[in-house]
């Protein structure tokens, strides 16, 4: 039987390997961009980097990771961090793109943004952001519910007062599911963000 427990060092692979597999508005990416890891590196490696202990994973009863939740109890400070010192190990494999319109293009033009343009959350008092991903093997079982309990109980007892994500306003199955474990809906251009207070 599935159970959640704490990241630790090791998991990263399976984490990279679930990020590319859900970066498709919840679908396989696999093969869109020149390199699978450049969605890790972006939305799943600099969290359990930054803050492992806000880092859950899902693990079978084979020893497989097949979901997680990563987050960051201050988003400006996180932004800052990845652009100063998580980002640039990146900049030579990765080199800032010269075409923004193309997929790949317009992923690394925002992963060398972080930092310069307002979240969606932190002013409005949602100061920490999450990422939830889980293989499709996982999901519908309650794992996605528990791991943001598992989160949010965590940003808690950190006196984080409020959580925020963004969604693509093309993944239905992300949008649908966010109302229904405590999230709301918040104003945003960038696609579609929710909020929770804690």
């Amino acid at each position: 039987m599935s159970s959640i427990r704490p990241f630790r060092a090791g998991d990263e692979p399976a984490l990279g390997e679930i990020c590319v597999r859900t970066a498709d508005s919840g679908g396989d990416a696999t093969g869109q961009l020149s390199d699978d890891e450049i969605w890790a590196a972006i939305f799943a490696w600099p969290y359990a980097a930054r803050h492992p202990e806000l880092c859950f994973v899902v693990e079978t009863d084979d020893d497989r990771v097949v979901g997680y939740v990563v987050g960051t109890p201050d988003s400006d400070a996180f932004d800052r961090w990845f652009a100063d010192e998580w980002w640039p190990r990146f900049a030579e494999r990765w080199p800032r793109p010269t075409d923004e319109t193309t997929p790949e293009g317009a992923i690394l033009a925002g992963a060398y943004a972080h930092g310069t343009a307002p979240n969606p959350g932190q002013a409005a008092g949602y100061p920490a952001h999450l990422h939830i991903d889980l293989l499709p093997e996982l999901q519908g079982q309650g794992f996605g519910r528990r791991l943001i309990q598992t989160l949010t109980d965590a940003l808690r007892a950190q006196g984080v007062p409020g959580v925020h994500l963004v969604a693509s306003a093309e993944n239905a199955g992300a949008i649908a599911f966010y109302p229904r474990v405590g999230f709301t809906p918040l104003p945003w251009d960038g696609g579609r963000a929710f909020g929770m207070r804690l």
